[in-house]
């Protein structure tokens, strides 16, 4: 393709050895014919640092960054979003429950002309299967609280993913004071777009590894929410579309 933008996936790490090398072959297949890198942001204290160091050297386009004196989801992904250098950003975790092709739609929908790309499980072709009953119930629970307490969200039918895509400039003068593990909350509230697309994506059983899920991490969500709601931009004149299935596998094929 000819000007072709620059994606960089970033993807905060704590203890995922047994996912990382995974993760970036199946970005690879994933994106052939795409200019990408990523960046691992790590925060483990197992030896996930010294698998990402030899991915490293096996792959150019794996980047990461062992962080020592401090710690947590949100702050990495920051990290990673100031040394990634593409024209497009992505955020997504470690631990393959986000399945890495859905980032070549994501891309498509960039290319198209949103700001933002949103996959989600709860539009029609998208499933949140990879699941438990507590979880549901947590997450579901968690984006009923976003909605109320945030107006940009109030549209967006899967605000509290992990998993997200777009374009560098809309961090230009962002105030961004993240806290927590829920980070595209922070880029709606606190950025300025246009257009948002949603897509439709299927959520993945856990490979390896633990969730980091945990009662402090619902206390800081409830933070960043209220901290949000009181310095929030608004987004009175902002488009959110969402693609079908086929709609989705139609635009890839015209944009990448």
């Amino acid at each position: 393709m000819s000007n072709q933008k620059k994606l960089s996936i970033v993807v905060p790490t704590y203890n995922e050895s047994g996912n990382v090398e995974v993760l970036s072959e199946k970005i690879g297949e994933a994106l052939k014919g795409v200019t990408y890198d990523i960046y691992f942001i790590d925060d483990s204290t197992d030896d996930t640092p010294k698998v990402l160091e030899e991915l490293t050297k096996k792959d150019d386009h794996v980047h990461f960054l062992h962080r020592e004196n401090e710690k947590g989801l949100a702050t990495a992904v920051i990290k990673g979003f100031e040394i990634a250098d593409g024209d497009f950003l992505a955020c997504m975790d470690a631990d393959l429950q986000h399945p890495p092709e859905i980032l070549r739609p994501m891309y498509a929908a960039l290319c198209s002309g949103a700001d933002i790309c949103v996959p989600s499980r709860l539009i029609k072709g998208g499933s949140d299967g990879g699941l438990n009953f507590y979880r549901k119930f947590v997450s579901g629970t968690a984006r009923w609280m976003g909605k109320i307490l945030l107006p940009c969200l109030k549209r967006i039918s899967d605000p509290t993913s992990g998993l997200f895509m777009f374009r560098k400039e809309m961090l230009q003068g962002a105030d961004l004071q993240p806290v927590g593990w829920k980070i595209m909350i922070e880029v709606l509230a606190m950025t300025d777009y246009s257009l948002v697309v949603e897509i439709p994506y299927s959520f993945q059983d856990r490979a390896s590894g633990e969730s980091k899920l945990s009662k402090d991490a619902t206390m800081q969500y409830i933070y960043q929410l209220f901290g949000l709601r009181k310095r929030g931009r608004k987004h009175d004149n902002v488009l959110v579309t969402r693609w079908s299935p086929e709609f989705t596998e139609k635009m890839v094929e015209k944009y990448v």
